[in-house]
């Protein structure tokens, strides 16, 4: 049985976005194929919620691979799709330091229903914990027409070139 959705998506105007692809770009660092947003439509500071989508097409870089014939969204980029945008929230408004946000962990992952090219994925983040600017935990869901496609929590941790 599905979780509550995090937010009515149906309040939610999809067709004005806060931030486009571009705008996205100059806060995080995914380029080409692992550009899994699309663009932000809605950004709450006080409850620490972010709203955006992916629009999937038919060329995705797994469509041909996973699985052949009845492509298949992998579980793995569901979750890449909701850590940019968790990651996005996180370094454009200041809540951890580093350069870059990465994985510290996911819990609680549970994929619903599958996900297939020439959709839209609605993608929700909330921020529950953030400490010593070192890490911050989300909630995440995704969604596609309303319906809730998979949800869990990620932990975000700071990233330093310098650590390589």
């Amino acid at each position: 049985m599905p979780s509550s959705p995090l937010v009515d998506l149906s309040q939610i105007d999809f067709n004005t976005t806060l931030f486009d692809l571009n705008d996205i770009r100059r806060v995080n660092p995914q380029r080409h194929e692992m550009e899994q947003l699309t663009a932000i439509v809605h950004v709450d500071q006080s409850t620490h919620t972010i709203i955006g989508y992916k629009s999937l097409g038919d060329k995705e870089f797994w469509s041909a691979g996973h699985m052949p014939g009845f492509p298949l969204m992998p579980g793995v980029v569901q979750c890449e799709c909701a850590a940019q945008l968790g990651g996005f929230y996180a370094r454009k408004y200041d809540l951890i330091g580093g350069d870059y946000l990465g994985f510290g962990g996911m819990n609680a992952v549970r994929f619903r229903k599958p996900v297939f090219p020439n959709s839209r994925l609605d993608l929700v983040a909330q921020v529950t914990r953030v400490r010593a600017r070192k890490l911050a935990q989300f909630q995440f869901q995704g969604f596609v027409d309303g319906q809730m496609m998979f949800e869990g929590e990620m932990l975000g941790v700071t990233v330093n070139r310098d650590q390589v």
